[in-house]
C-alpha cells in the first residue's frame, strides 16, 4: 500500500535504478546494457530484468529485449532529481561534517532516500546553491538543469594536453586516496609530459612537479583544456 515500507523499499530502489542508469552516460555517450546495469548495482541479472520491466511499464525507460535501456523524458527527471539529494549531501558532508571525498558516497546513499524536500532545500541555501559535488560530478538545479563542462578522460587525453581538473569518479575509493597522496584534485593544473612509461600517465603538474599515475586511477579523472 502507498506509503508502506514495503512502497517505500520498492520506490528507493527503482530511483537507484534510473541514477545508475544516468550516470553510465553522463559522461560518455553509449547506453548502459542490463548486464553492465546488474554490474554496477551488484545484483543478479534476473533480478535486474524485473526491475527494467516494471520500470518500463512504468514509462521510466525504454528497453526492447537483449536491447540498451535507455531513460524516458519522465525516468530523466526522476534521475535528476536523485542525483541532485545524493550530491547535495555529499558536499554537505564534507563541508560541514569533516567526511572526506572517499568516506560519502555511501553514507549519501542512505541519506538520500530519508531527507526531507524541505531539509534539502535548507542544505544548499546553506551551502550558497554549489554546482558541483566534492569529486566535481555536477549537481543539477532543482528544476533538472544541468551544464556538463567539455571534459575528456585523462587516459584518452593526447600528450602535450594542458589543462585542469574538473571531475574525479567516486566508483573507486581507493583511486580517490591515491590521487589526493598526488595532490591532484578539482581544478588542479594538468599537463601530459612527451613521455608516457608503460606503467602509467605522466603528469606534469603545477610547479613543475611530475607525477606518473597509473592507468586505471587516470581513467577516473576528467579534464577540460585550458588556452
Amino acid at each position: 500500500m502507498p506509503g508502506s515500507p514495503s512502497a517505500s523499499a520498492a520506490s528507493a530502489a527503482a530511483d537507484d535504478y534510473l541514477k545508475t542508469i544516468f550516470q553510465f552516460t553522463e559522461w560518455q555517450p553509449e547506453p548502459i546494457t542490463p548486464g553492465q546495469l546488474a554490474e554496477r548495482l551488484a545484483l543478479a541479472p534476473s533480478s535486474v530484468t524485473e526491475m527494467v520491466k516494471k520500470l518500463a511499464a512504468a514509462g521510466l525507460v525504454d528497453h526492447r529485449p537483449y536491447g540498451a535501456i535507455r531513460l524516458t523524458p519522465e525516468g530523466e527527471q526522476r534521475a535528476l532529481a536523485m542525483l541532485r539529494r545524493h550530491r547535495l549531501i555529499e558536499t554537505w558532508l564534507v563541508r560541514v561534517h569533516g567526511y572526506t571525498w572517499d568516506e560519502v558516497h555511501d553514507e549519501a546513499e542512505v541519506l538520500e532516500h530519508a531527507l526531507s524536500d524541505r531539509l534539502l532545500d535548507a542544505i544548499d541555501a546553506q551551502l550558497g546553491r554549489p554546482t558541483r559535488d566534492p569529486h566535481g560530478d555536477l549537481i543539477p538545479a532543482a528544476d533538472g538543469t544541468i551544464v556538463r563542462p567539455d571534459a575528456v578522460r585523462l587516459d584518452r587525453a593526447p600528450v602535450g594536453f594542458a589543462g585542469r581538473v574538473v571531475r574525479i569518479s567516486d566508483r573507486d575509493p581507493d583511486a580517490l586516496r591515491v590521487l589526493d597522496q598526488l595532490g591532484i584534485g578539482l581544478d588542479e593544473p594538468v599537463s601530459l609530459s612527451a613521455a608516457q612509461p608503460p606503467a602509467g600517465v605522466a603528469l606534469v603538474r603545477r610547479a613543475g612537479t611530475e607525477v606518473v599515475v597509473a592507468p586505471a586511477v587516470a581513467a577516473a579523472v576528467w579534464v577540460v583544456r585550458e588556452d
